[in-house]
């Protein structure tokens, strides 16, 4: 890693002081750490809706990079993930600010749902917000002008919806150099290009300036420890490629399969309503042919079942948890591979084990 990635420096090659950490109502110096209840709306009774922010303000210049979760108040992988960086890890070297916003939608949070319960408005489809605007625009409003604009880099981290698993992935611009090289320093197995639609924190976040990636792990509402680790990983390798942990290693996932608009790709759905028998777990290769699940009846007659099969060799990168289907729904996201990725992981599978924790 060079001097410049780590060390923050004007036109001059003279090295730059850190920078104070302000939002509207306060300040976190260098060198100290806050600890936030930010007020964003009010509840019916006129009571403050709080969002809990730590910003931790290193004592040497560099980045400043947001790790968010919880846009969608169910999905709670993201949130310990963000937690462990915050209050776990020891940044004494920090160089850089670190914003960490763990549950973005408290509303959603505390119902335990999706959606924000006012309305039943999206939080991730609302950024950058606007003050005036619905109860889900001023929110993102006051999360995105306080607490993103101020950062040079960011991690928004998800899982599927409900009854549904992803297996860990990255969704990025890849068309953007800077947010190519911040996925590929998240070192995930998998990455999949795209803008993302409007209104999304990773979308708004990159047209303002301030490259970001999304993070897609397992399922809602649930801690899923495996996946956790990893994303701590991916977290520690790129504040490594940025320079904040100037003395860590960037981390090599093995092997990598990058999927964009040309690449083979496919939501498989259920052409019958039914109950599903799935064969297979996120993170599986499947081959051309092979029985991906099938859908019967509650009698299981023989002539009623219908199969799904992969229509191409490739990864399941999400598939179906709730084993019940109407005609239409989801059963598994699949996404082709090139014969030199399909190579490399034919290889990893001659030692399973290993491999498949790597992807639960």
């Amino acid at each position: 890693m060079s001097e410049e990635t780590a060390i923050s420096r004007d036109e001059d090659g003279d090295e730059l002081g850190p920078d104070v950490f302000t939002y509207n109502g306060g300040r976190v110096d260098p060198g100290e750490s806050a600890n936030i209840r930010y007020g964003i709306s009010e509840t019916y009774l006129g009571d403050p809706v709080r969002i809990p922010v730590t910003v931790i303000n290193g004592e040497h210049p560099g980045p400043t990079v947001f790790l968010s979760a919880a846009a969608h108040g169910d999905e709670l992988n993201g949130i310990e993930v963000v937690r462990e960086v915050a209050h776990d890890w020891d940044h004494s070297n920090l160089h850089g600010t670190l914003v960490c916003l763990p549950v973005m939608n408290v509303p959603g949070f505390l119902a335990q749902e999706r959606y924000l319960p006012i309305y039943d408005r999206d939080l991730n489809r609302s950024f950058p917000g606007r003050e005036g605007s619905t109860s889900a625009q001023r929110m993102a409003h006051r999360i995105f002008t306080n607490f993103i604009e101020p950062c040079d880099l960011g991690i928004d981290f998800h899982t599927s919806t409900r009854g549904r698993t992803n297996m860990l992935h990255v969704r990025a611009n890849m068309e953007d150099p800077t947010i190519e090289r911040l996925a590929n320093a998240f070192s995930s197995n998998v990455i999949i290009a795209g803008e993302g639609p409007s209104g999304t924190l990773r979308r708004e976040a990159s047209d303002a300036g301030i490259p970001t990636i999304t993070v897609e792990m397992g399922e809602a509402h649930r801690f899923q420890r495996r996946l956790i680790d990893r994303s701590l990983t991916g977290v520690a390798s790129v504040l490594a490629e940025f320079g904040l942990h100037p003395h860590s290693s960037v981390h090599w996932p093995g092997w990598r399969v990058n999927i964009d608009d040309a690449g083979e790709k496919t939501w498989l759905r259920a052409d019958a309503g039914g109950i599903v028998d799935m064969k297979h777990s996120s993170g599986e290769l499947v081959r051309e042919g092979e029985t991906i699940c099938a859908i019967t009846n509650p009698f299981k007659e023989e002539d009623d079942i219908v199969t799904v099969d992969a229509p191409f060799t490739g990864l399941l990168v999400g598939v179906l948890e709730n084993p019940v289907v109407y005609p239409g729904n989801p059963l598994c996201h699949l996404v082709g591979l090139s014969d030199p990725i399909l190579t490399a992981l034919e290889r990893e599978l001659e030692h399973q084990d290993p491999f498949l924790e790597t992807l639960e």
